[in-house]
């Protein structure tokens, strides 16, 4: 391609630069027929050689033997021979022939032939050995394709600290030992300690991974290397540990240094699933490289590899033992105190009105993470400006949250029956949930239509949960089901309201039965496969359990579900009246908040039934607080 390219542009500007014409020679003898036709336009002549311009084409040939092949001739040259004595001049002068004071065209000179044949292909040659040479200097190009593309941060260049970093301390803590390692390294090696060749951060998306990570680099005061583990891929084969290598060798070079790999399982998937396509596979290659780096013959002394990621299930066992990511830290979505130290830091640059309380914020946005609370803050701002407001004030706070979780407010028009039916959907929901004993409680109840929704119940718990016991769950159960029972109870059929609600229901009673444990008649069997079977095992869905097995979890999971439908039943047809006059307000009002919604339905507001010190029993995915109507 780079030689076929060079011959282009080599004919190309050859063409360019030369200005010769083509000229035919022609026998003298037809030159004087033509001139005393006066068919001759010009003539340039030098000596007895004679240039010049027919007036109209004329046909010859070349080959008297052949005449069929004739040429179509206006530019012509000849010789006149010495003896001829035919006074060509006067016949010229007679026709009006130019005759011109210019030499006649002569050949190039040498270098001028050397340099048009030969100069685009030599400059084109240059050009391309002079990126090939950046390029193995680290500047990107062809042969910078093994290159790593780290970016590398000195100390003065990172302004985020541990200062910028709030709600998780202990795994903030944990990191400060290793920066005060890199900054005091005398101080542990004479005990004979040495620091963790990795250190790997997991946890949900948006709980400060990458932001702890800059704060480490910020703080420990040496040359800070960061790249996804997505760049190191490339679909050349043998590119990954190419750039593994490099990466290594500069930060070796730099030492002490640290090294961030953020969304390491890009690269860190567990080998020898199905999704490996073998060994030679380009991102088996890639890890091999990262383990023999790590922690290898040659080792990788005064180098801290920091990882991020959010599926630590599916990592490879090797990345994971002692002498690589030597420790493990989970970063966890924050408690209640901590949301309100995360608040407290992305509020520093915005004015806040006096009565924003940030501690009663934090209380009502549960399971809310690092980003979360940042975009809270920012939509709160937006909402301040929009309605011209000097500073933010809780109503902002609460009309964000709204945005946020139950979505954008949708102008459609609605008929009488079927804002009714919204309403006593939704009013079924919240009556269930303030009644049923342990259920988180209504915090707020709008018809008002959001998103994919015509009607949302908002319910969150008073302070953070970490242990949930079956009571709990089927309360839950029993409040997503309101809203269909409330609808069966009055219009006695269904909508298609309730698909969202029985997507949850569905799900909790099968974590119910198949992974926690909390039916009498299969008993502390796990049946259901965990995250890393999923991933590892696409597909595998309960192919490790008998037939039986999977028929009698079909049907505790509609045991449950149908004693938690009757139960719902029963008590909305026992508080009925309550039921109508909450939807009686509703209808009036559209939206209801905690103590409204409350007064309405003439049900007197509980107690917290949970503290913040419940030491954690059952890990669960808690299923959304809002119950839709679609």
């Amino acid at each position: 391609m780079f030689l076929a390219l060079a011959l282009v542009a080599n004919f190309m500007l050859a063409k360019a630069f030369t200005d010769e014409t083509e000229r035919t020679r022609v026998p003298y003898t037809l030159f004087r027929e033509q001139a005393q036709a006066d068919n001759v336009e010009e003539i340039s002549s030098k000596g007895e050689t004679i240039q010049g311009k027919f007036r109209d084409p004329i046909v010859y040939a070349e080959d008297a033997n052949q005449p069929t092949e004739t040429t179509e001739v206006v530019d012509f040259k000849t010789e006149r021979p010495s003896f001829a004595d035919d006074n060509i001049f006067a016949v010229l002068d007679r026709n009006d022939v130019r005759v011109n004071a210019r030499p006649t065209d002569e050949a190039r000179p040498i270098w001028q032939t050397l340099l048009f044949s030969f100069g685009p292909t030599l400059l084109f040659i240059f050009l391309l050995f002079s990126i090939m040479g950046r390029a193995s200097r680290g500047l990107g190009g062809l042969g910078g394709i093994g290159k790593s593309k780290a970016v590398r941060y000195e100390a003065s260049n990172i302004r985020t600290t541990f200062a910028d970093v709030a709600g998780i301390d202990d795994v903030e803590g944990e990191l400060v030992e290793v920066v005060d390692f890199l900054k005091n390294p005398d101080r542990y090696r004479r005990l004979g300690a040495t620091i963790p060749k990795g250190v790997l951060l997991s946890g949900p998306p948006g709980t400060g991974k990458t932001l702890l990570a800059r704060a480490v680099a910020g703080e420990a005061d040496v040359p800070f290397f960061s790249m996804s583990a997505s760049e190191f891929i490339e679909m050349i084969v043998g590119v990954g540990a190419s750039r593994v290598r490099d990466l290594f060798q500069q930060a070796k070079a730099a030492a002490p240094a640290i090294i961030f790999i953020d969304e390491l399982d890009a690269i860190g998937r567990s080998r020898g699933g199905s999704s490996s396509l073998g060994g030679h596979d380009e991102r088996e290659q890639t890890l091999n490289q990262i383990l023999t780096e790590m922690d290898g013959f040659t080792g990788s002394e005064g180098v801290i590899v920091l990882a991020a990621t959010n599926r630590p299930e599916i990592l490879d066992a090797a990345l994971l033992r002692p002498g690589r990511f030597d420790r493990r830290l989970v970063v966890s979505p924050p408690d209640q105190n901590g949301r309100s130290k995360i608040l407290a830091v992305h509020s520093r640059g915005v004015p806040l009105a006096e009565e924003v309380d940030l501690n009663q914020i934090a209380s009502i946005t549960p399971g809310m993470v690092g980003a979360d609370l940042k975009n809270l803050v920012n939509e709160a701002a937006l909402m301040a400006a929009r309605h011209n407001h000097d500073a933010i004030l809780t109503a902002d706070f609460t009309e964000a949250l709204e945005k946020i979780i139950l979505g954008t407010e949708r102008q459609i028009m609605q008929t009488r029956e079927e804002r009714e039916r919204t309403a006593y959907h939704e009013s079924g929901h919240a009556l269930l949930g303030m009644l049923q004993p342990g259920a988180d409680p209504v915090r707020k109840i709008s018809i008002v239509p959001r998103g994919m929704a015509l009607g949302v119940t908002f319910q969150s718990p008073e302070s953070d949960r970490y242990a949930y016991d079956t009571s709990y769950l089927k309360g839950r159960i029993i409040g997503l089901l309101g809203g269909r029972a409330a609808e069966k109870l009055v219009y006695g059929d269904v909508t298609t309201g309730a698909e969202s609600d029985l997507e949850q229901v569905t799900r909790i009673a099968r974590q119910m039965v198949g992974r926690w444990g909390m039916s009498e008649a299969i008993g502390p069997v796990s049946i259901l496969p965990g995250p890393r079977d999923e991933v590892l095992f696409p597909g595998i869905g309960e192919g490790g359990v008998s037939a039986h097995t999977r028929e009698l979890l079909d049907r505790e999971v509609r045991r449950i579900i149908d004693e938690c439908y009757l139960e719902a039943m029963a008590m909305l047809e026992e508080h009925r009246d309550q039921l109508d006059a909450l939807v009686a307000a509703l209808l009036e009002r559209e939206t209801l908040d905690e103590i409204d919604a409350y007064h309405a339905a003439g049900v007197e507001r509980r107690p917290p039934a949970v503290s913040l010190e419940s030491p954690p029993a059952v890990s669960l995915e808690k299923p959304a607080a809002v119950s839709p109507i679609i």
